[in-house]
């Protein structure tokens, strides 16, 4: 069982092109429809709720992948999506990742704050400062902003969107028609923000939303995306090689949450997880095998360059051990940080070679890939969260939907059968099942 004290576990749907793996596109399993298919969206999120999922979550990248030709992750864009979802599902919740680099605030609290009524208060946003420096070519061509200036600029977007969504009191909207009013204007206050990146006067023209404001959902693992999510993050996605670096992660956040004045339980942390399943370990380890030797490792070479700001690593044989004297100082780097981070921590203690790495990244992109039987995955799952590395798992199949259908069919009643999962939905919102306060208002 859990360790006592601990709530429930929590699952989140990772949904990524046909699978994680990024051969999962050529698998035969994978899923027939294009990536351009609402209706592959809607029958992931269905599937999904049918295994009682506490939420599911779309990523999003705004510029063209260079390794196109040979590695199909394009979408479509995903706070369009989840208004689709809404409407396709009735439980789940619905998170979305949207850039505070590249989106105006307002806009994204009029967007986020719709999705949340559409969908009875299941949105969560998931806070991201945009990396690629092909993003800041297709928005304004100024160049790419530095990983301090990025959060710089977020520390402030918050302070903007949370005054826009808080800017109506729950009890604002009278809506009395035979009185003639609709709306009481002294329960409605402007947010006046100027700051150094934004000038926002407010209020917001929709009246709050169900859950007060979206869910806030981060995914940096740096030094400074740490301190934001301790100060902002209600659920944490992060990348973790083993279970170890996760417990340290997972306690080291929750300190910086109690030493911002939070409540360390209002902070999840949920792990990547990839597991390749099977009967038994050896069709489970064959099934892994077919999915790599699907893969093209100078396509994961181009994504590794592309983890290191464009870092040129040809000249790197692809069998030689690897040494981090052969990767960029993170802290030069001003693309993602925390991933740079994780995959050196992996060279330094396991000293792969590149085709090896190549072939471990290609899994699932520095989360934790694994295989086993579905008794396995259970002990797997158990035991991260008894022992204090995770609150839950943000699930990353390999290939969509077959391995999502055998983590729902096999995985989840072992869960259940520990009491350690829902048998059934309890709440209506996405803050409900993630066990979440809801914000006062004024």
């Amino acid at each position: 069982m859990a360790q006592a004290g601990r709530g429930p576990i929590h699952l989140n749907l990772f949904i990524h092109a046909r699978g994680h793996h990024e051969a999962a596109w050529r698998h035969p399993d994978a899923s027939p429809l294009p990536l351009t298919d609402i209706r592959y969206y809607a029958e992931m999120a269905r599937r999904a709720e049918a295994g009682l999922f506490d939420s599911i979550f779309l990523a999003d990248q705004l510029a063209l992948p260079a390794d196109v030709a040979h590695a199909p992750r394009m979408w479509l864009e995903p706070v369009t999506v989840l208004a689709a979802l809404a409407g396709a599902t009735s439980r789940i919740g619905l998170i979305a990742t949207c850039s505070t680099t590249y989106t105006e605030p307002y806009n994204l609290a009029r967007q986020y704050a719709s999705l949340d009524h559409i969908s009875g208060g299941r949105v969560g946003w998931n806070i991201v400062t945009s990396w690629l420096a092909t993003a800041a070519a297709n928005y304004g061509g100024a160049g790419q902003l530095s990983h301090a200036e990025r959060y710089e600029r977020a520390e402030e977007y918050m302070q903007v969107v949370r005054g826009l969504w808080d800017s109506w009191a729950d009890d604002a909207v009278v809506d009395d028609r035979a009185g003639g009013l609709y709306a009481r204007v002294d329960r409605i206050r402007p947010v006046r923000h100027r700051g150094p990146h934004y000038q926002v006067a407010g209020a917001l023209n929709l009246p709050r939303s169900p859950q007060g404001r979206p869910v806030f959902v981060q995914a940096g693992s740096s030094e400074t995306g740490k301190r934001f999510a301790a100060r902002h993050a209600e659920a944490v996605f992060t990348a973790q090689m083993e279970k170890a670096t996760a417990q340290a992660f997972y306690a080291e956040l929750k300190a910086l949450a109690a030493a911002e004045g939070r409540d360390p339980s209002q902070v999840l942390v949920l792990p990547g997880l990839s597991p390749v399943i099977g009967a038994t370990e050896a069709e489970a380890e064959r099934l892994s095998r077919e999915l790599n030797d699907l893969s093209d490792p100078e396509v994961g070479r181009s994504r590794l360059s592309g983890r290191f700001g464009g870092h040129d690593f040809s000249y790197l044989p692809l069998d030689r051990p690897l040494s981090p004297e052969d990767f960029p100082d993170p802290g030069t780097v001003e693309a993602a940080r925390s991933r740079t981070e994780v995959i050196i921590g992996l060279v330094r203690r396991e000293k792969p070679t590149l085709r090896q790495l190549l072939g471990y990244l290609a899994g699932a992109r520095g989360h934790y890939v694994t295989t086993g039987t579905p008794e396995r995955i259970a002990d797997l799952i158990e035991e991260w969260v008894r022992d204090g590395a995770a609150d839950g798992f943000n699930l990353m199949p390999p290939v969509l939907p077959s391995m999502l259908d055998v983590f729902v069919a096999e995985v989840v009643p072992l869960l259940q059968q520990r009491g350690l999962f829902r048998t059934g939905y309890e709440a209506e919102t996405l803050r409900g099942h993630y066990g979440l306060a809801r914000p006062p208002g004024f």
